[in-house]
């Protein structure tokens, strides 16, 4: 037979083959086998669909207006080792896709080889090469093609590329949570200091108060016992001083080390709460925002690639045809390798038909169901905290806002109440504890103001995280070629 003839003889017998391991192909069977777990969807948790909001800038930060701020975040961005680790998964996710890509391209591959070998006389050589030491020498290109005609390969491609989304989103929630940490962390620090600020007041009018009552106990209005009292009210402020300080020092290492710098990076950092201006947010859960969520979009992308996954297992089942060719030169003797009669050539299918396997293929295609089911409780866990987290921060900030409006009041019956109480102290109208009472009153409104401006900050940055911090999913993915 000729070699076109050779070659027309395989590619008919290969058709015939393909068409027969189709009908055969429900030797090895999927039923029986499906996900259970259902996804849920925005309203089973909720939430109405609204009109989409303003999406949040993905740079947040830098609207509210401290520029000192803003630096510290980008610098943690660039430096924080956790982001790294974040970035190395992508890399290696995207590396994956490359792999799945090459897969169902076309092979080449080149050998040569060369082999010194005794050939026995009494085995299928006859003399002279029985017997004898030849030199074995080949040359041969050789390519291979499968044909992807079940989808095994897409589906892997898709389910690679699904990984890397979900590690495109794990890297901007990463992203997120970082800057959010870095500003929580600032709001913190802020808030030790201006209680420090109070506490310091504390301190001053103590002492004034302490001159006060010597003057009065020197010109006989008051006894030792109020002088004690001055005396005694001194170290209980500057105790509070020195663990505010312990906690500003602590802060300041928990801020440095989230900038990826050294503990005493930020010894001499002053921070101004009274600088920083949140924009507006929304007074609701929006679906829109909340679905912007990175971790939440993480989730998503991982129900995806394991539906893929679980297309692949069913490819299995499936017929798998790959076609190869292979041309050469072979020869006994180097001398004779180049000659025309050395030329070696084939091409033909090879085609893989599971029929029996002991339920191999079965129980594969159970554990990526499984994995499907497990991705899509995922979600809907990571959905519902999702939606509980957002209205937590929403809750808070809202709590927040109306309780400052009452403590603003608060806080100026109180400096009014303190300020005539001295008045009426030093003109020896009151005692000394009317005046102490007036001050630990107007000190705890003070104290409560400080904690309430914080926690309203603190809140909006929270709102911002849960509401995604500004992430759209449009991050380019690698292209399946």
């Amino acid at each position: 037979m000729k070699p076109d003839q050779l070659i027309d003889f395989r590619l008919g017998s290969a058709v015939v083959v393909l068409a027969a391991a189709g009908l055969l192909a429900g030797c090895a069977s999927t039923d029986g086998i499906s996900a259970s777990a259902r996804q849920l969807s925005a309203s089973d948790v909720g939430l109405a669909q609204t009109a989409a909001p303003a999406p949040l800038a993905t740079d947040w930060w830098k609207a509210w207006g401290d520029d000192t701020l803003s630096d510290l975040i980008e610098q943690a961005l660039r430096s924080q080792p956790s982001l790294k680790v974040a970035q190395a998964r992508l890399a290696r996710a995207q590396a994956a896709v490359e792999g799945e890509q090459s897969t169902s391209g076309l092979h080449v591959n080149a050998s040569a080889d060369t082999t010194r070998e005794h050939f026995s006389a009494t085995s299928i050589y006859p003399a002279p090469l029985g017997g004898s030491i030849r030199t074995l020498a080949n040359v041969q290109v050789a390519a291979q093609w499968e044909f992807d005609f079940f989808g095994r390969h897409r589906a892997a491609l898709d389910a690679a590329l699904g990984q890397t989304r979900a590690a495109q989103a794990d890297l901007q929630a990463a992203r997120n949570l970082l800057a959010s940490q870095v500003a929580q962390t600032w709001v913190q620090l802020g808030r030790l200091q201006a209680q420090r600020e109070v506490a310091q007041r504390t301190l001053t009018q103590r002492q004034q108060m302490l001159a006060v009552i010597r003057q009065r106990v020197d010109a006989g209005l008051d006894t030792r016992v109020e002088l004690r009292q001055g005396e005694g009210a001194l170290p209980d402020a500057r105790q509070q001083i020195e663990a505010l300080d312990e906690q500003i020092a602590l802060a300041r290492h928990a801020l440095a080390a989230l900038v990826a710098q050294p503990p005493n990076a930020f010894e001499t950092l002053r921070v101004d709460l009274s600088r920083l201006q949140a924009g507006d947010l929304p007074t609701g859960v929006p679906a829109d925002l909340l679905g912007r969520r990175p971790d939440l979009a993480a989730a998503r992308w991982r129900v995806e690639a394991a539906m893929r996954g679980v297309d692949v297992a069913r490819a299995q089942f499936y017929p798998n045809v790959n076609l190869a060719a292979f041309i050469g030169l072979s020869s006994i003797g180097l001398d004779r390798l180049i000659e025309a009669d050395s030329r070696q050539f084939g091409v033909g299918p090879a085609i893989r038909l599971p029929i029996f396997d002991s339920g191999a293929l079965r129980a594969n295609l159970r554990g990526r169901t499984a994995e499907l089911d497990a991705a899509i409780e995922g979600y809907n866990s990571a959905l519902l905290e999702s939606v509980r987290d957002a209205a937590d921060q929403l809750s808070s900030l809202q709590s927040v806002q109306r309780q400052q409006a009452e403590q603003a009041q608060a806080l100026a019956a109180a400096e009014s109440a303190y300020d005539i109480a001295l008045q009426r102290y030093r003109a020896g109208l009151t005692g000394h504890l009317t005046v102490l009472t007036a001050e630990t009153t107007l000190l705890t409104q003070r104290r409560l103001g400080v904690d309430l401006r914080a926690r309203d900050l603190s809140a909006r940055i929270g709102l911002v995280r849960a509401l995604g911090g500004g992430y759209t999913d449009d991050t380019p993915t690698p292209s399946r070629g």
